[in-house]
C-alpha cells in the first residue's frame, strides 16, 4: 500500500478546523454551512459519472467535513463512516482479505478486540494480538501472509503510548501497512501519518465532535486506499447522516481550543491524583512517573484530555466513589465538553475476565476520566470529596 503523501498545510491546525477544505467566499454566502438533508440528488440522464447519493458519502455536508479531515491529518483523503467501529472494521477490510495475517496490539479498545478476535477470524483473516512493549515483539511473530500492523496510541483506557518509530520502520522494510487508532489524542495532539503511519483512523464521536451528542467514525489515508473504504462503507451501509456530518463539522470548529483547555485541565488532575493516599497508581503519560514519558515527551503535542487512576481499595472503593460524585457524569464515551467517569469493567473491556483485565493494565478499581472543559478547580473538588 502507499504511503500517504502529505498535502502541504494553507494554514495552522487551528485555522483548518474552522475553515479547511472550503472554497471562495462571495456575497450571500451563509457564513455556517447549511445542511443539506437529502438522500438522492438530480443527476444528468445516459450515464452515473457524478453520481450523489448519501450512502455513497460523496453529498456537499460529508463532502466538506471530509476535505477537512484530510487537511488536518495531513492526509490525501479521508471519509467518515457511522462509527468508530464502522472506521475500524471498513478501514482494516480494504486491506485485508480471507487467508491474510494482521498482527494487532493487545492494547486496544474492547470493541475492536472483539472485532479482531471473533469477527475477523469467522472471515478468514488470521489474527495474532502482540505485547507492543515486549523487544523484537511485531518482527517475531510476522508471517508471509501479514498484510498490516494495528496498533492504538494513546491506549484506551491505561492511556500507555507506543512508539511509532520502531514499528513505522518494519511496515516500511516488509511494505506492509501501519494502521493507527488516534482516537484519545486526535490531530491537535499526534498526527500518526507524520511519523510513518499510513492509515489513521478516528472515532469521530470523541474528541472531534467533542460534545457527546454525534456518532461518527474517520478513516485517512491515500486517494486509492480510501476508494476501497468507500466501496466497503457502501456495502455495510456504515455512511452516516448528512445531519451527524453537520454536528461533527460544528463541533470540529473548538477542537483546537478544547483539546488545549483538556491537556491542561488534566495534567493538573493527574499531578493531584498522584499524590492522593487513596491513589495506587495514576496513568497520564504527562507524568514522569509515567513508563512511556519520553515516548510521549517526543512524538505528542499535549498529553492528553484522559486520565486513569487505580483506587487503592479496588472495586469497592471505585464503587463508594462513583455513586458520590456529583459534578463529573458518570457515564460511557469520553472526550466531550462535559467531564466523564467510566469503570472499564463494566463498559469497554466488560467481556474479558478480571485477570485478562489486570494483564492488560486494567485491574478492578480502575477509574477512566474525561476531562472536560469544566473550571479544574471544580473538577479536583468533586473528585476529591468522592474520595473521601
Amino acid at each position: 500500500m502507499a504511503t500517504s503523501r502529505k498535502p502541504a498545510r494553507p494554514h495552522t491546525l487551528a485555522t483548518l478546523v474552522l475553515h479547511g477544505g472550503e472554497g471562495p467566499h462571495a456575497p450571500g454566502d451563509p457564513v455556517v454551512p447549511p445542511l443539506v438533508q437529502s438522500v438522492n440528488y438530480v443527476q444528468e440522464p445516459g450515464g452515473d459519472d457524478n453520481l450523489m447519493y448519501t450512502r455513497y458519502g460523496n453529498t456537499p455536508n460529508a463532502d466538506r467535513i471530509q476535505k477537512r479531515l484530510a487537511l488536518l491529518e495531513g492526509a490525501e483523503a479521508s471519509l467518515m463512516l457511522a462509527s468508530g467501529m464502522g472506521a475500524t472494521a471498513c478501514g482494516l477490510l480494504a486491506l485485508l482479505r480471507p487467508g491474510d495475517h494482521l498482527l494487532a496490539s493487545q492494547f486496544i479498545y474492547g470493541g475492536t478486540n472483539r472485532l479482531l478476535t471473533e469477527e475477523f477470524t469467522q472471515m478468514g483473516i488470521n489474527v495474532t494480538l502482540v505485547d507492543p512493549f515486549e523487544p523484537r515483539a511485531w518482527r517475531k511473530r510476522l508471517r508471509k501472509e501479514t498484510r498490516a500492523i494495528f496498533i492504538e496510541s494513546p491506549v484506551n483506557p491505561t492511556c500507555r503510548v507506543l512508539d511509532m518509530r520502531g514499528v513505522s520502520l518494519l511496515t516500511k522494510e516488509l511494505g506492509i501497512a501501519l494502521v493507527v487508532d488516534s482516537t484519545f489524542a486526535s490531530p491537535v495532539n499526534f498526527r500518526p501519518l507524520e511519523h510513518g503511519a499510513d492509515v489513521v483512523i478516528h472515532s469521530a464521536t470523541k474528541f472531534l465532535n467533542g460534545h457527546h451528542d454525534v456518532l461518527g467514525g474517520v478513516v485517512c489515508g491515500t486517494v486509492p486506499y480510501i476508494d476501497e473504504v468507500r466501496q466497503k462503507e457502501i456495502v455495510w451501509g456504515q455512511t452516516p447522516d448528512p445531519f451527524a456530518c453537520w454536528l461533527l463539522e460544528r463541533g470540529l470548529k473548538t477542537l483546537d481550543v478544547r483539546v488545549k483547555r483538556q491537556n491542561e485541565s488534566s495534567m493538573q488532575i493527574a499531578r493531584w491524583a498522584e499524590a492522593r493516599k487513596e491513589v495506587r497508581r495514576c496513568h497520564y503519560p504527562g507524568l514522569e512517573s509515567h513508563p512511556d514519558h519520553e515516548i510521549a515527551v517526543d512524538q505528542l503535542d499535549g498529553f492528553g484530555g484522559m486520565v486513569a487512576f487505580e483506587l487503592a481499595g479496588g472495586a469497592r472503593a471505585a464503587d463508594r466513589f462513583a455513586k458520590r460524585l456529583k459534578l463529573a457524569r458518570y457515564a460511557a464515551s469520553l472526550g466531550g465538553v462535559d467531564t466523564l467517569v467510566s469503570e472499564p469493567r463494566f463498559s469497554s473491556h466488560s467481556r474479558l475476565t478480571a485477570d485478562e483485565r489486570a494483564r492488560i493494565g486494567i485491574p478492578d478499581g480502575f477509574i477512566r476520566l474525561s476531562v472536560g472543559l469544566e473550571d479544574v478547580d471544580d473538577i479536583i473538588a468533586d473528585l476529591e470529596q468522592a474520595l473521601r
